[in-house]
């Protein structure tokens, strides 16, 4: 090549390189432009629509499972709009607050012009709901709080300070300021008294603060009578407005700290009106979303506990703890890496990993790098069997082989690069029931298949 190739080559790469800047620039305008037009249309629909109520809930963990039965405990007297994925960031979450379908090309402004038609007319039209409940979730520092900028809820529920993006926010302190900030926006603020610890109050500004959780240094709590694996948590809740009134509640779920969205709904529920009788009534109502601590048939006559939606530590915790409390021949459990914990994650894996004994768990079989280098090595050092794989297929095949009859199962891992769900279906009982899992739609379903791809 001499030496004009050469300087023909650094100039065509220079201009490519720039346009290609230029290109980016121009998108992170339009992205921008978007998404502020999208919050102005917000702010004009509460102005032109006073009485619709909205319920935004924030925290670490436990933000679908809480919303979800929100809205199935205010369902019952009121018209409610939930989105239920996860659109919980600030180019989604306007759409999900207006009801309105994400376009299917983002990048295509003409779709972006239909979306506004469509926010302009939602604003002019008669509200078709009364109460709006809204996940707002945050990746880096700052975003809680940017919502705060164009919305005004009348409650935020918190669901919980626990490690989360800690590559971005580095602190649990960092962490704690973040989600609360929601409660500071906020009317009305509704925290979970159990998995946020008290020594985060200094963060609060908003006075008007109720707690809300399984124990009884919660305003708003459950008094738990008894358990069955069938028939759920039977007991009694409690709060401030009905001191005097016996309100009778069974929540058909897994595990202690499922019953916390629930309480959270009713908590919720008194402050939006509804009286002893509908929340009783919307106790019964409530189940677990899929993927968070279902029951289903497994082979063999075994019982999957199928906790594939997320994980993160204090959700892991809480799992095994509900694996341990049943009675069972055989306990396997399958874990996957926890995502997202930044220089924390080997002690918050050796942390779960060292929750097992030979006497409470028969395997130990996990899931991915990390699991494997610390949860797997903690396990082994108490003495349990333990084996890894690098992909949840290959877990479960090995699952299989194991399971004996009467055995129950747990299945928990993160959604990206985990997917245990597909472990999941090698040992049902009933093959047909796989379409019930998370992430099974067309799309999920090719993008797996992409992934476990890069395995063979």
């Amino acid at each position: 090549m001499t030496r004009d190739d050469k300087e023909v080559s650094f100039y065509s790469q220079s201009a490519i390189l720039l346009i290609k800047f230029m290109f980016s620039s121009l998108q992170t305008k339009f992205r921008n432009y978007v998404q502020k037009k999208m919050e102005g249309y917000v702010v004009s629909y509460f102005r032109a629509h006073p009485e619709v109520r909205l319920v935004v809930v924030a925290g670490s963990v436990g933000k679908t499972s809480t919303k979800t039965a929100i809205a199935t405990m205010l369902g019952q007297k009121y018209r409610v709009r939930l989105h239920e994925g996860n659109h919980n960031t600030h180019m989604s979450a306007p759409l999900a607050i207006l009801g309105i379908p994400y376009p299917e090309h983002i990048k295509s402004y003409s779709e972006w012009r239909k979306v506004f038609s469509a926010a302009e007319a939602r604003i002019l039209q008669p509200p078709d709901v009364d109460i709006i409940i809204q996940e707002i979730g945050a990746d880096h520092p700052g975003e809680i709080a940017h919502f705060g900028t164009y919305l005004n809820p009348d409650i935020a529920v918190i669901t919980a300070i626990t490690p989360e993006h800690m590559e971005f926010f580095q602190t649990m302190e960092n962490v704690a300021q973040e989600e609360l900030a929601a409660a500071n926006f906020s009317k009305l603020a509704i925290i979970n008294r159990d998995d946020i610890d008290g020594q985060y109050a200094s963060y609060l500004t908003n006075q008007n603060v109720h707690t809300y959780g399984t124990s009884d240094t919660a305003e708003y709590h459950f008094v738990e009578q008894s358990f069955t694996v069938q028939d759920g948590h039977t007991g009694q809740f409690v709060a401030p407005e009905y001191a005097n009134v016996q309100i009778p509640a069974v929540v058909k779920v897994l595990g202690e700290h499922n019953i916390r969205p629930a309480v959270a709904a009713a908590a919720v529920a008194v402050k939006a009106g509804l009286n002893p009788q509908e929340i009783s009534a919307g106790f019964d109502q409530i189940r677990p979303i899929p993927g968070r601590m279902c029951l289903l048939e497994g082979v063999h006559g075994s019982m999957i506990i199928d906790d594939t939606y997320n994980s993160s530590p204090v959700a892991a915790q809480s799992a095994v703890q509900t694996l341990h409390s049943l009675a069972a021949p055989q306990k396997i459990v399958v874990l996957g890496t926890m995502n997202e914990l930044g220089e924390s994650s080997a002690v918050e894996h050796q942390k779960i990993g060292r929750m097992f004994r030979p006497d409470l768990v028969d395997w130990v079989i996990t899931v991915g790098d990390e699991a494997e280098k610390y949860l797997a090595s903690a396990a082994k050092a108490q003495g349990c069997q333990v084996k890894s794989f690098a992909n949840s297929v290959q877990a479960g095949g090995f699952a299989h082989s194991v399971i004996g009859p009467g055995a129950v199962i747990l299945f928990k891992g993160s959604q990206d690069k985990g997917y245990l769900e597909e472990a999941v279906k090698i040992v049902l009982k009933h093959p047909e029931q796989s379409n019930i899992l998370v992430r099974q739609s067309p799309a999920w379903l090719a993008h797996k298949e992409n992934y476990f791809a890069t395995f063979s």
